[in-house]
């Protein structure tokens, strides 16, 4: 498991990220990379962070869970960049994206950071 990783996802609650990821591209905002994902929870303009699990080298994303606290905002992990980049409509792999507009996706959203908080426990 990587240095920033605080818990292990479910593959049930990660395909609901994924799911959670393409319906704010479609329906809301989404702010992708990492120096854009810091800038969205340091301003308190993220509702929710999905980081990639398979980062090399893990030190790109070690300050973001513990930021996440920080500032209340709810993060789980997903296994793939490439599945994150694809779910946000790229053609390439993303580390990390914080959703900033859930859309249509709110009680998912809320239902994915339940999940995740639950696991931290």
């Amino acid at each position: 498991m990587s240095i920033f990783v605080k818990f292990e996802t479910p593959k049930d609650l990660s395909d609901k990220a994924y799911q959670l990821a393409e319906i704010a591209r479609d329906s809301g905002k989404v702010k992708k990379g990492t120096n854009e994902v810091t800038k969205a929870v340091e301003r308190g303009d993220a509702a929710m962070v999905i980081m990639a699990v398979d980062v090399t080298p893990p030190e790109i994303l070690a300050h973001i869970p513990a930021l996440c606290e920080e500032r209340g905002v709810a993060y789980v992990y997903v296994p793939s960049k490439a599945e994150l980049g694809n779910a946000i409509g790229l053609e390439k792999p993303t580390a990390s994206i914080a959703v900033i507009d859930v859309g249509k996706g709110k009680q998912l959203c809320e239902d994915v950071a339940k999940a995740a908080e639950a696991l931290k426990n």
